[in-house]
């Protein structure tokens, strides 16, 4: 009681005589003495420093003394249930099934490149044509003979039909003309491998073999063609995600070096785990109507494996461990006005997202928890509330 009764007399010394030095500061900015005014600045100056040591030191007084100032101030919140999305991040790389590189079929001098790079095709437009090492004369002179066993023939079947003739005429006509066939035949086959078609409907990423060179089958690279409109991402996922990285899920696809974020679905999952790292693959499919992906491109994923609708999430800062390794947190009991007691409950927790956790029991829709000073308090302790939230 002397103490706030000493605060209370100071305080009014003060006042007391920042009323009567109010006229006198007020002459002495009236007669605009520079050096009177600075030496009042100075005494001013000095007692404001006096009386603030003062005060500091009345106030570490008055907190030693008052029981209600040694209670922790804390801030709580209500835990709501809520809507809770995991998701598993992983890295992938852009696919494309139409990517291949064109070999020749047939050996020989590339004699013309119809397209150039950059240049889109049409499946089954021809690409290159190959000399064919004069199988176009050969061919010519096999068509003569067929035509003439075709003609001997249907001359001979006549006549067979008529019942004139041999029935072994017959048979050695007809067979002479359909080995004439296959022969045409043959090489009709051979020749359309000199001509080098696209095999899908793309474009022409690269020539790599250029017009006038001698091309092999199976060792010669002709082209390079690539569709991007069926476009896909290709990642490693660890198998304990198997059961809930499925086929249909949603995936944000993140592509930092476009600066773009798409939406997509998994397309695939596979279902062969890789022994050597204990993963198993999933594709997930990307639009690319402006062609902006390439084939190789890195991507950021984010697949949606764990959904909650009625999850309650708190803070990861706020949970405590005990010695045996249980988690807690403080609830609130006894709340009357801002002053109640702390009361610690454990709790079990999930997933994680963010600085969010998932709490599977402990709490409960509308508990009211110890959020700020969560670590500054004990089991049954007084606490005062400073803010709810």
């Amino acid at each position: 009681m002397k103490k706030i009764l000493s605060l209370t007399f100071i305080i009014l010394l003060f006042i007391s005589c920042g009323n009567k030095n109010e006229q006198s500061i007020e002459d002495l900015i009236t007669s605009n003495n520079l050096e009177q005014i600075r030496v009042k600045k100075s005494e001013l100056d000095k007692k404001q420093q006096e009386i603030k040591a003062q005060l500091e030191r009345l106030e570490v007084k008055i907190k030693e003394l008052d029981p209600l100032e040694k209670i922790p101030p804390i801030t709580t919140l209500i835990v709501k249930e809520s809507i809770f999305n995991h998701y598993l991040e992983l890295q992938g790389s852009v696919n494309t099934k139409q990517n291949l590189v064109v070999f020749p079929e047939y050996s020989g001098i590339l004699t013309r490149v119809y397209v150039k790079e950059g240049q889109h095709v049409n499946k089954g437009q021809i690409l290159a044509k190959i000399d064919d090492g004069g199988l176009s004369q050969q061919l010519a002179q096999v068509q003569i003979q067929t035509d003439l066993a075709k003609t001997t023939f249907e001359r001979q079947e006549r006549l067979w039909n008529q019942k004139i003739g041999s029935e072994i005429q017959y048979l050695q006509a007809k067979s002479t003309y359909e080995a004439q066939q296959k022969v045409v035949n043959q090489l009709q086959i051979q020749i359309g491998k000199t001509i080098v078609r696209a095999p899908f409907s793309g474009t022409i990423d690269d020539v790599i073999t250029e017009q006038g060179s001698v091309v092999a089958p199976g060792q010669s690279q002709l082209f390079r063609i690539v569709n991007l409109s069926n476009m896909y991402i290709e990642t490693d996922v660890p198998e304990r995600y198997l059961t809930t990285v499925t086929k249909g899920k949603l995936v944000e696809v993140n592509f930092p070096i476009l600066g773009k974020t798409i939406n997509s679905k998994i397309r695939q999952a596979g279902n062969f785990i890789n022994p050597a790292n204990r993963t198993f693959k999933a594709e997930i499919a990307v639009p690319n109507k402006d062609k902006s992906i390439k084939p190789n491109l890195t991507a950021k994923l984010k697949i949606n494996d764990y959904t909650n609708d009625k999850a309650i999430l708190i803070l990861q800062s706020i949970i405590s461990e005990n010695a045996e390794g249980q988690q807690y947190v403080y609830t609130i009991t006894n709340k009357n006005g801002n002053k109640a007691k702390a009361k610690r409950v454990i709790i079990e927790t999930g997933k994680t997202q963010g600085d969010y956790i998932e709490i599977l029991s402990g709490l409960e829709n509308g508990s009211e928890i110890i959020n700020e000073g969560a670590r500054s308090v004990k089991d049954g302790q007084d606490v005062k509330i400073l803010l709810a939230e």
